[in-house]
Order: structure tokens, then sequence, then C-alpha cells
């Protein structure tokens, strides 16, 4: 058997043996692992580990550790209502520019002379009798038109996720079609802007699923931003994807890329006091006080 359960108090007990302060006291401490769970906050005391037997750094504090994951929350709020405000104008774009090109061709994305063969041998598998029938518009559209296979992409894109949303995106073929997208977001290459999107749908689901961000590694990393230098030159941080969001932001609205930067800067600052959170910042997250000044 891989483990068995553990009360609170051999919890508190465990983390205390393993040279753990436990400053904020054991009322407030119960209160919290009931609350948030022990095996949650081990992604965020897990930087404040010394060895592989999880003894922690000396000096380090239970409240550094709740800190450092109410650090993680507040981000994630953050980054989320800003990348829906993304999403939102993407998809927007996204409907218009083609089906503007396309305009004899309301179900363009599902035409094999548009879109790749990699797209559209699943897309029945996702267009199917439950994505009819429990969208309201979808099936008020094939009650009103019985003979129609698809809505039309204003009406389909709606139901559709962000990272769906990109997919049809990626998979146009014609790229000047792509182009005509990519311009309303001052980027002359389809791809740059693929990457930055394929990025924030990266850090938008981590975000939504309560993923751990404050150290998310971006793997592809994040293709170079004119005149914007990434932080210790490292593409793969989250602070370089923050960086795409604020550069497509700009291309959307000046005062949501500002209101974003200024809340940014708010919640990081409320550490620069915080010489162990400010470390994890910096050198986690990718995050400047330097720059940001």
């Amino acid at each position: 058997m891989a483990g068995k359960a553990t009360s609170i108090e051999d919890q508190i007990k465990k983390l205390f043996e393993r040279g753990m302060d436990l400053d904020l006291g054991e009322v407030k401490i119960k209160e919290i692992l009931l609350d948030i769970g022990y095996y949650r906050l081990g992604f965020y005391w897990h930087p404040f580990e010394a060895d592989e037997n999880h003894n922690f750094v000396k000096g380090t504090k239970f409240s550094t550790v709740i800190d450092l994951y109410y650090l993680d929350v507040d981000l994630r709020y953050l980054l989320i209502k800003y990348i829906n405000r993304l999403e939102l104008h993407f998809r927007t774009n996204l409907i218009y520019w083609v089906s503007m090109h396309y305009d004899n061709n309301a179900i363009w994305y599902t035409d094999p002379s548009i879109m790749s063969n990699e797209y559209l041998k699943d897309i029945k598998a996702h267009y199917n009798k439950n994505f009819k029938t429990k969208n309201i518009q979808i099936s008020k559209h094939h009650i009103k038109y019985p003979e129609d296979s698809y809505a039309p992409c204003w009406k389909t894109f709606e139901y559709y996720t962000f990272g769906s949303i990109v997919k049809i995106y990626e998979h146009i073929i014609d790229q000047d079609v792509r182009k005509k997208v990519s311009l309303q977001y001052s980027m002359k290459k389809p791809d740059r802007l693929q990457n930055f999107l394929d990025t924030l749908v990266f850090v938008r689901n981590s975000c939504a699923h309560s993923g751990v961000i404050y150290d998310l590694h971006i793997d592809e990393g994040v293709a170079g931003i004119p005149n914007i230098p990434f932080n210790n030159d490292y593409s793969h941080s989250l602070d370089s994807a923050i960086k795409a969001l604020l550069y497509l932001l700009n291309n959307i609205s000046n005062t949501r890329k500002n209101e974003l930067e200024n809340k940014l800067d708010e919640l990081f600052k409320k550490f620069e006091g915080n010489p162990v959170i400010k470390d994890i910042i910096e050198k986690k997250l990718g995050y400047s006080y330097i720059i940001k000044k």
C-alpha cells in the first residue's frame, strides 16, 4: 500500500520534526491544514526543503509557506481574468477576419480546402450529438435548419474553449489568412502569435485547474517580443508568459495592459520586505523588481 491517512496532529508533529517553525500557532495551523490540505501545501513548502528526506532549511516558517500559497492564488485569479479578456478578443477577430475572407462559407472551419486534415479528422468526434443538444444556440440552429451538419462559426465558436479556438487558428492552411489575424496584434508572423497563444492557453489551463503557477515552466519557451527583453534571458518562466500577455493586451487596450501591469506590481511589491518570498518571485517566477521600478 502506498500510504495511509495521517491525523492533523501527526501532520503538525511531522512538520515540527522536519524543522519547520510553526509560528502561526497550533490552532491556526490546524485550521489551515483542514482548509487547504497537507498534500497541497507540500507544493509550497517544497522550495524550503533542504534534502530528500523533506527536512526544512533552518528558519523556515509556516507563515512563509502560507504567504507563498496566497501569492499563487492571487496571481492565478489575476491572470485568468486578463487571459479571458484576450480570449474574447481573439475569438472575435478569428471569426471576423477568416469569415470575411471566406464570406460565402459560414462553416469554413469544416472545409478541407481551408483546414488541415489533421484538424478535420477529429471534428465529428467533437461536434457530435451531445454538442448539438447541450449548447442552446447550437440546438436552436439545428432545430431551425435540420439539414445543416454544422452551425456557422460565429455560433459554434462561442461554445469552444480557448484551446479549441487557438487550435483552429493553428490549422488554417492559408498562411496569408492567418496573417490577417496576427496583424491585429502587430505580428507579421502567424507562428509567433501561435506561440504566444499556445503559451497562454497553457497558463490559463493551469490557473483554471488550480495548478501551482509561481514556478510554472513553459516547455516550448516564449518567442521573442520586440524591444522587450526576458529577465535573465530566460523565455521559459511565467514572467515571460506574462510579458506575452501584456504585449497582446496592449494591442487590444492600452488601458487593460497598464491595469494588469499595475496590479502585478502591487501584488509582487507586497513581498519586497520578505527576502524569502522575494527571492522565489525573482528566481522561480522570473519577475524582476529592478526592471519594474
